[in-house]
């Protein structure tokens, strides 16, 4: 008997029938989300199944099970997602800060002037743009937060270098700085954007700032 049950479940799932599941003892629920979970079966490559909460005639809640094709697979249902990505063709009118650390300035230099064309070629004026100095890359969080929270800026770019040694002074301040940039960019709600370099020897920073590897500010 109980497999004759299970088996009309099945066949009433497949003809796209409502089955109506009302479990006892639970919370009144008076909204209507809709889930849906990817199924797969042996007729179709890929479906969905729509799980509707309704609300109830007595106490508990009842789920309506509904199938539902899924015409372009798996990820079919994404196409019907809003979804928000930034596209930068123009950046006219914008105005930009650059945070620069003066230790390894063979190698920041480097950064920031290609930090400087890249704004060129998105049109930003060089008015537009206001670059700070600190000392070095463990100072850049501080200063960044600074101008974010002056409103005059629409992003802050953070560009430094830090380079292995002996000791590990490295993982300090390279840390600091990472968690530095974060936090100026949750603080002030201006985006900060972490340009250091953390690197191995002065060979693999030279090489990301516009040697080998091109500039990767």
């Amino acid at each position: 008997m109980a497999a004759a049950a299970s088996s009309s479940c099945s066949s009433s799932i497949a003809n796209n029938r409502s089955v109506h599941h009302r479990p006892r003892g639970i919370f009144k629920h008076n909204h209507q989300p809709i889930i849906s979970v990817p199924l797969r079966h042996q007729q179709s490559s890929s479906t969905s199944l729509s799980v509707q909460l309704q609300p109830p005639e007595e106490s508990g809640f009842g789920i309506l099970w509904k199938r539902k094709e899924d015409e372009k697979g798996r990820l079919g249902s994404l196409a019907a997602v809003r979804q928000l990505t930034g596209s930068l063709t123009t950046a006219e009118g914008l105005r930009f800060g650059i945070v620069v650390a003066r230790f390894n300035e063979i190698v920041t230099k480097p950064l920031l002037e290609g930090a400087l064309d890249t704004f060129k070629k998105y049109l930003v004026k060089e008015e537009d743009i206001d670059v700070v100095w600190v000392p070095g890359s463990f100072e850049i969080g501080l200063v960044a937060e600074k101008l974010g929270k002056s409103r005059k800026y629409q992003a802050i770019l953070c560009i430094g270098a830090v380079i292995r040694g002996d000791t590990s002074h490295y993982d300090a301040v390279a840390n600091s700085a990472a968690s530095g940039v974060l936090s100026a960019g949750l603080n002030s709600g201006v985006p900060c954007i972490f340009g250091v370099l953390t690197c191995d020897d002065m060979e693999q920073a030279l090489n990301r700032a516009g040697g080998k590897s091109g500039n990767k500010d």
